[in-house]
């Protein structure tokens, strides 16, 4: 692929939603029945970690029981496909990306299937239930362990990276986010001020953004993602 020497991939809900993940716009503002103020702020884990911890729970249960789609599997093989590096920057907080087989992913807005402790900061893989009464393995406190995740009112992981990761890239392609969310809605508005790169979004519907972007291709990403990809690979071929 010696078109792209740096691809950077953002990716959003939609993505995840053709696996069967719940995504907060499709249930009228709600996560499985609960208001966004009641489980994904840290003023909510402050008033009522429990109700919190047990929304977590039940997410990490949820995530686990689907499998990536096709879109996922396309890009974890244009990762894998020559030495043009390829990022994946997701919003998403499934693990469905590594599932796929994707190795250059991050996760701007945290994992569900990892906790962080409120005293010593630690992070750790976790696969089952989480409660205040769960002790942290690293140093022991309880209650200790929060949900590692980037919650309204705080500041994503990873900008630095991101920043430079656009910077650097001459493709960039969004897929399956609606261009509201910030700061991942004005990425590509930043590589447009670099001005050396080629723009695409693949989404279900045209985004927010779609006029920033210089190629849309409109539909299931899942179907979009895989002859796309093709196209990028053979683009480099001699």
């Amino acid at each position: 692929m010696a078109k792209y020497k740096n691809i950077v991939v953002l990716t959003g809900a939609g993505i995840s939603a053709e696996s069967g993940v719940a995504t907060f716009r499709d249930n009228g503002g709600l996560w499985e029945q609960h208001r966004v103020q009641d489980v994904a702020t840290p003023e909510a884990f402050a008033r009522d970690p429990e109700l919190v911890q047990r929304f977590y729970n039940a997410r990490r249960q949820n995530v686990g029981s689907v499998e990536p789609n096709a879109a996922h599997v396309a890009l974890a093989n244009l990762e894998q496909a020559s030495d043009t590096h390829v990022t994946i920057i997701t919003q998403n907080v499934d693990d469905l990306h590594e599932r796929a087989g994707s190795k250059n992913v991050l996760h701007m807005h945290g994992e569900l299937c990892k906790v962080r402790c409120i005293h010593c900061n630690s992070v750790h893989h976790w696969q089952g239930d989480c409660t205040q009464q769960t002790k942290c393995p690293k140093c022991g406190a309880m209650p200790a362990l929060r949900p590692h995740i980037v919650w309204f009112g705080e500041i994503p992981f990873y900008m630095d990276e991101i920043e430079d990761l656009l910077y650097k890239c001459d493709l960039f392609v969004s897929v399956g986010t609606s261009g509201t969310v910030y700061p991942a809605a004005g990425f590509v508005n930043a590589i447009n001020a670099y001005g050396r790169a080629h723009t695409a979004e693949i989404n279900l519907e045209p985004s927010e953004g779609i006029s920033n972007f210089a190629e849309a291709r409109h539909g299931k990403a899942g179907d979009l993602l895989p002859v796309f990809v093709e196209e990028i690979i053979r683009s480099g071929e001699p």
